[in-house]
């Protein structure tokens, strides 16, 4: 670290809760027993880190978050080993992306270093926590929110960081097995020049309703297009969006619309170092939808933190429903599912030095 949080100080609960079995740690519903807390106050910076028991917030009917929605946050997981060590992946690329987001928000970034230091921190105080379990991790979610107790549309003048330490099983309730996607031309994700690029609640507050309407067209998520042509393919429900046709691995280019995906870095760059053809280009749907009908379409995947890798089976478009290869997973999203899994659990080599141990403090 080059940086360290200055002045933590650390209050742990005096009864931890029960911590739940790997098989019951659905995601997101179960929280650890600690959080870490840091405010901003304009002429003071950041200030105050600590950690404390999880408990509430404290937030007044007029903090600005609540009406202005000047917020970001993250998300990435730690992963128990076969040997106890616990390592986070890639803490460094989402302390990054939480600055950025911020900025974009016009929210006072925090140092990189004391972003990922929250995170090992909590981590290390909430070891327990940390199911050891196939496919289980400990989730991380950093959040910023305006907290200025004040009705007026402005920059907020001060701020509250926390995070958040949440065990979870697989995304999917349905496993590895292929999702279907519906293509909308209703509804858009993102616009140039908005905060497509961001991870602020406002882009998934937006996606809530087309993803109703895909679920009650018998889809499980939204393949999002442009919102300028609604031609070209951006994203699939909350994750970035790749395809091979041919020999020619494809994804849409990062352009201020497009989330910078950990994962999808992550995955480009295994393709790449594994000597795939890997192209960042623009893809229209109509393209895609004829790949998939004269079987040139070989697979479709999503990336993310979440899921880490999700096939796609099914394509709906215009009233059409067509079939990904045969509706089976890909050789190739099988292969990545496994080099990156096997990277964060510790059973493969990391040959980008991508996971970090989470040491012992105290």
């Amino acid at each position: 670290m080059k940086r360290s949080l200055e002045g933590l100080t650390v209050r742990r609960v005096h009864e931890g809760r029960r911590v739940p079995e790997d098989a019951t740690a659905r995601f997101g519903t179960t929280f650890s027993d600690h959080m870490f807390r840091m405010e901003y106050e304009a002429g003071r910076g950041w200030h105050d880190p600590r950690i404390a028991p999880m408990g509430e917030l404290g937030l007044g009917p007029a903090t600005s978050v609540l009406h202005y929605g000047q917020a970001v946050f993250d998300g990435l997981k730690g992963f128990r080993a076969a040997d106890g060590e616990i390592r986070l992946f890639r803490p460094d690329a989402h302390a990054r992306r939480l600055r950025r987001s911020a900025e974009r928000l016009a929210i006072p970034p925090i140092p990189e270093e004391w972003v990922e230091e929250s995170f090992l921190r909590l981590v290390d105080i909430d070891r327990r926590w940390v199911p050891g379990g196939p496919g289980t991790a400990i989730y991380i979610r950093p959040t910023i929110i305006a907290s200025e107790p004040a009705i007026g549309l402005h920059t907020a003048s001060s701020y509250l960081y926390f995070v958040i330490l949440s065990p979870v099983g697989a995304y999917y309730a349905q496993g590895a097995n292929p999702v279907s996607i519906l293509a909308t031309e209703e509804f858009v994700r993102a616009a140039p020049g908005g905060l497509g690029e961001a991870k602020t609640p406002a882009n998934y507050a937006a996606s809530l309703l087309a993803a109703e309407r895909a679920e009650a067209a018998g889809f499980t998520q939204v393949l999002w297009l442009d919102a300028v042509e609604h031609r070209w393919v951006e994203e699939v429900g909350t994750m970035n969006l790749m395809v091979r046709i041919g020999e020619e691995v494809v994804t849409p280019p990062l352009g201020g619309t497009i989330l910078p995906g950990v994962t999808r870095d992550s995955a480009l760059r295994l393709m790449r170092s594994w000597g795939l053809e890997v192209s960042e280009r623009p893809l229209a749907i109509e393209a895609l939808v004829a790949a998939a009908k004269d079987g040139t379409l070989s697979e479709v995947w999503g990336t993310g933190t979440a899921a880490v890798v999700s096939p796609v089976g099914e394509i709906g478009w215009r009233g059409e429903r067509i079939s990904v290869a045969d509706a089976k997973p890909g050789a190739l999203t099988h292969r990545l599912y496994q080099a990156l899994t096997g990277i964060q659990y510790g059973t493969a080599p990391d040959p980008f030095g991508w996971t970090v141990p989470v040491p012992v403090y105290n």
